[in-house]
């Protein structure tokens, strides 16, 4: 199977499983990958995913060009993971397990929190193919990383490592191989303590509310803030925090 899709309580794990082409994506496991997701966003059990590689060499080095471009050059791509990552509303953590490259990086960009193992390396090289990064690279990418450093990347091709990735923002956290999925599964456990839809409703917010004008944002956090407060969710959240208890939240 080219995508392991395996669910352990609310956490959902997704892997690409193309290990001998450093994960890198034909169109069947992009298309396969988009599936996925929709499946993931349907299901009410899941509340957090956890998106990686298999092995330790890359997590995701691209799309596949030999496969896509030179073997299937008249083949389009039907179903693309990156419209599907960015409609959701549940979190979605990368768990980047070495090179991140192309249409690699640009799927980890639609994750919410981007933790890389020390040895990561990230690039956006389409320009050397003749290309641009077709998956929201040069959207993305300047939205996270300084203007600067961003075009940089997108002009030359270049990659960078873990530790700088990191300066730039580019990840959240650097942490040895070994301690790749600990941390990932930290990070999804504290989440799940949370109120899945408060949680939902947040990264609607958040998201949504980069590409607005403040005062449309704060409009839009209020809008959202008053449905929450209509939820059995919220009443139970308070209740529990009244009787010092733990919450049983219901997703409702």
């Amino acid at each position: 199977m080219k995508v392991l899709f395996e669910k352990k309580g609310p956490i959902a794990y997704v892997t690409i499983n193309r290990p001998e082409r450093l994960n890198a994506c034909d169109f069947e496991t992009y298309g396969r990958l988009a599936q996925i997701w929709r499946e993931f966003g349907d299901d009410p059990a899941l509340r957090v995913a956890i998106f990686t590689g298999a092995g330790e060499r890359a997590f995701c080095a691209g799309s596949d060009i030999k496969s896509n471009y030179v073997e299937r050059p008249n083949e389009e791509l039907l179903d693309a993971p990156y419209p599907v990552m960015f409609e959701l509303t549940k979190p979605i953590i990368a768990a980047i397990n070495g090179h991140a490259n192309g249409g690699g990086l640009e799927q980890a960009l639609c994750c919410d929190i981007r933790v890389a193992a020390d040895h990561a390396q990230f690039g956006l090289g389409e320009v050397r193919l003749g290309w641009l990064p077709g998956g929201g690279g040069t959207q993305r990418l300047p939205r996270l990383i300084p203007l600067g450093r961003a075009l940089e990347l997108l002009y030359t091709g270049d990659r960078i490592g873990a530790d700088e990735a990191l300066r730039l923002g580019l990840v959240d956290h650097v942490v040895p191989m070994g301690r790749l999925m600990a941390k990932c599964e930290k990070i999804a456990t504290e989440i799940c303590k949370s109120a899945p839809l408060a949680v939902q409703r947040i990264k609607q917010a958040a998201l949504r509310g980069l590409d607005l004008p403040l005062a449309d944002g704060l409009g839009l956090e209020r809008e959202l803030y008053k449905w929450l407060q209509g939820t059995e969710d919220a009443r139970e959240g308070a209740l529990a925090f009244a009787e010092k208890r733990a919450p049983q939240w219901k997703g409702k």
